[in-house]
C-alpha cells in the first residue's frame, strides 16, 4: 500500500513538473534564461541532481554546456565535447540515450567540469535533444541511490522534457536567425545609404553646389542644429542625409518626419510618443520619432508647417533635449541631433505671428541654402545623365545619349519644380524612348520651344494686333447685346471709332442682338 502511495506521489510530482516546465519555457526568448529554471525544477520535483543541457554549435560542430545546476561559469566553460567524445559526445553522435547505473564504474564519464560526485551509488542519464532527426544537444542528470525502476522513470521524464526543450530551442534559433538576418540586412542597407548619401555622391559641380558641400563638411562633424532652406524639389532631404552620414552619428538611426503630412491631431503623438490609454485607440505605449532617433539624427522636413502648439513643445526639446509622452508624466531624455528643412519664408511667418521667433533662432544655428536648379544650369546635364542611367536600368533599357535638341530644351527651361521636376521629365523620356536616345519630342509640352513644336509665329505684328482688336470688339458687342454705343463706352472709345472698326472688320452687329 505504501509502495502504491509513493508511486502516485511521484506521478503527481511528474505532472506538476511537466506543467511548470511548459510554462517556464514560454517565459523567455533567451535559451539560457528558459532552460536554467527547468533544470532547477528537475531537482525540486523529482530530485534529479547536476542537471545539464548541452547544445551543438552548427558552425563549429562542438558541443558546449548551455546551462547547468551546481556548476560555476568557469566549470561550464571546460565542458566542451566533440561528437563521440565522452557520454555527451556519444549521445549526440548516435542520437540514442545512455543510462549508466553507477557512474563511478563507467570510464566514459570524463568529468571535464570537475562535477562533485557524492558517495554511494550514483546513476547518470543522458538523453538527446532532437527535432525531426536534427540532434541539437543533450539533457542529462544524476540520481543518488535509486533503483532500476527509478532509472526507467527518470529516462522517461527526461525524454519528454528533452522533446519540449527541442521545440523551445528550435523556435528560439529561428527567432535568432531571423534577427541576425534582419540585422545583417539592416547593416547592409545602412552601408548602402551611407555610400549613397555621402556628399561626394551628390550630383552637381556648379559653384553654388560647391558652397553647399563646403558647409556640409564644416557642420557635419558637430552636433549643431542645421536649418536647410530652399525651394521645393531642390534636394533638401539629400543634404540632410549627407550631413548625417558624414557625422559621428552615422551608425545611429536617421528618422525623417514630414511635418506637413501629419494631421494636427496626431503630430504630437508621432513626435513624442504616447502612453497606453492616453487617448481612444491608444491600446499600448508607443515610442515617438524623437525616441526612435536617440543616438542619431531626426530630420524635421517642412518645419514651417508646424502648428503654434507643436512649436512650443518642439522648442523645449531643442532647449532641454527632454519631453513627456502624450498621457505620460515621466520625463524622457534623448541624445539626438536635429536637422530641419523648409521652403517657407520663415521671416514673413514670424512677422505674421505664424512662426515663433525663439524657435526660429534655435533652428537656424547653421543655415544652409540649397540653390534652385535655374541657378545651377551647369548641373542640369549631369543630373539628366544620372537620371537617364537610373531609369534606363529600372526599365531594362540602355539609354546611350541625350540628343542635342533635347539638351537645348533642358538647358533653356526655367525648372520651377527643380531637380524633382527634372527627374520626372527624364523618367518619362526614358519610358518613351525606343532607340536608346532621348529626343526632344520625348520631353513634355512645357519644355517645348516654338521651333521644336513647329508653332512659330507666322504673321506680322500688325496682323496679330488687328486679330486681337477684332476679338475685343466682338466680346464688347456680345456683352452689350449688339448695342454699339454701349460697347464703345465699355471699351473707352468713341461711337465714331466703334463704327469705323465695325465696318473695317465687317462685323454683323445683328448677330449679338437678342431674338
Amino acid at each position: 500500500m505504501e509502495e502504491s502511495s509513493e508511486h502516485y506521489r511521484r506521478k503527481i510530482a511528474e505532472l506538476e513538473l511537466l506543467f511548470e516546465v511548459s510554462q517556464t519555457l514560454d517565459r523567455s526568448l533567451e535559451i539560457e534564461d528558459a532552460i536554467q529554471p527547468v533544470l532547477e525544477l528537475l531537482r525540486e520535483h523529482v530530485q534529479l541532481r547536476n542537471g545539464m543541457v548541452t547544445l551543438m554549435n552548427r558552425h563549429t560542430g562542438l558541443i558546449t554546456i548551455e546551462s547547468a545546476t551546481e556548476l560555476s561559469r568557469e566549470a561550464q566553460k571546460k565542458g566542451v565535447y566533440k561528437p563521440g567524445e565522452g557520454i555527451t559526445g556519444q549521445v549526440v553522435a548516435s542520437g540514442e540515450a545512455i543510462v549508466i547505473p553507477d557512474i563511478k564504474k563507467d570510464k566514459r564519464f570524463l568529468n571535464k567540469t570537475g562535477t562533485f560526485i557524492p558517495g554511494g551509488k550514483v546513476s547518470f542519464i543522458s538523453v538527446p535533444v532532437t527535432h525531426n532527426r536534427d540532434i541539437m544537444g543533450t539533457i542529462s542528470a544524476m540520481r543518488v541511490g535509486g533503483d532500476e525502476m527509478s532509472s526507467d522513470e527518470d529516462f522517461r521524464i527526461l525524454t519528454i522534457i528533452a522533446s519540449m526543450i527541442a521545440q523551445a530551442v528550435r523556435l528560439r534559433r529561428q527567432i535568432e536567425e531571423e534577427k541576425q538576418r534582419l540585422e545583417e540586412e539592416n547593416n547592409r542597407l545602412k552601408k548602402e545609404l551611407e555610400e549613397r548619401y555621402r556628399p561626394r555622391n551628390i550630383i552637381g559641380s556648379s559653384a553654388a553646389m560647391k558652397e553647399v558641400y563646403a558647409l556640409i563638411s564644416q557642420v557635419a562633424p558637430s552636433d549643431t542644429t542645421v536649418l536647410i532652406r530652399g525651394e521645393s524639389g531642390t534636394g533638401k532631404e539629400l543634404i540632410a542625409h549627407a550631413i548625417h552620414y558624414a557625422s559621428p552619428r552615422q551608425k545611429g538611426p536617421f528618422i525623417k518626419v514630414n511635418c506637413a503630412a501629419l494631421p494636427e491631431g496626431v503630430i504630437e503623438s508621432e513626435l513624442f510618443g504616447h502612453e497606453k490609454g492616453a487617448f481612444t485607440g491608444a491600446h499600448q505605449s508607443r515610442k515617438g520619432r524623437f525616441e526612435l532617433a536617440d543616438g542619431g539624427t531626426i530630420f524635421l522636413d517642412e518645419i514651417g508647417d508646424l502648428s503654434p502648439a507643436t512649436q512650443v513643445k518642439l522648442l523645449r526639446v531643442l532647449q532641454e533635449r527632454e519631453f513627456e509622452r502624450v498621457g505620460g508624466v515621466q520625463t524622457v531624455k534623448i541624445d539626438v541631433r536635429i536637422v530641419a528643412a523648409t521652403n517657407r519664408n520663415l521671416e514673413e511667418f514670424i512677422a505674421e505671428n505664424r512662426f515663433r521667433e525663439d524657435l526660429y533662432y534655435r533652428l537656424a544655428v547653421f543655415p544652409i541654402h540649397v540653390p534652385p536648379l535655374r541657378k545651377r544650369k551647369s548641373d542640369i546635364l549631369q543630373l539628366a545623365d544620372f537620371f537617364a542611367e537610373k531609369y534606363g536600368h529600372k526599365q531594362g533599357k540602355r539609354i546611350k545619349r541625350i540628343s542635342t535638341p533635347a539638351i537645348e530644351l533642358l538647358s533653356i527651361y526655367h525648372w520651377p519644380g527643380n531637380v524633382r521636376e527634372l527627374e520626372n521629365v527624364i523618367e518619362r523620356a526614358v519610358l518613351l524612348s525606343t532607340d536608346g536616345v532621348i529626343h526632344g519630342h520625348h520631353l513634355p509640352p512645357t519644355l517645348q520651344s516654338a521651333e521644336s513644336s513647329d508653332t512659330r509665329f507666322k504673321g506680322t505684328l500688325q496682323d496679330e494686333v488687328e486679330k486681337f482688336e477684332k476679338e475685343l470688339i466682338q466680346e464688347a458687342l456680345k456683352s452689350s447685346q449688339g448695342n454699339a454705343a454701349l460697347a464703345a463706352r465699355n471699351l473707352g472709345i468713341t461711337e465714331r471709332i466703334m463704327g469705323l472698326r465695325i465696318h473695317k472688320y465687317e462685323i454683323d452687329t445683328s448677330r449679338f442682338k437678342p431674338r
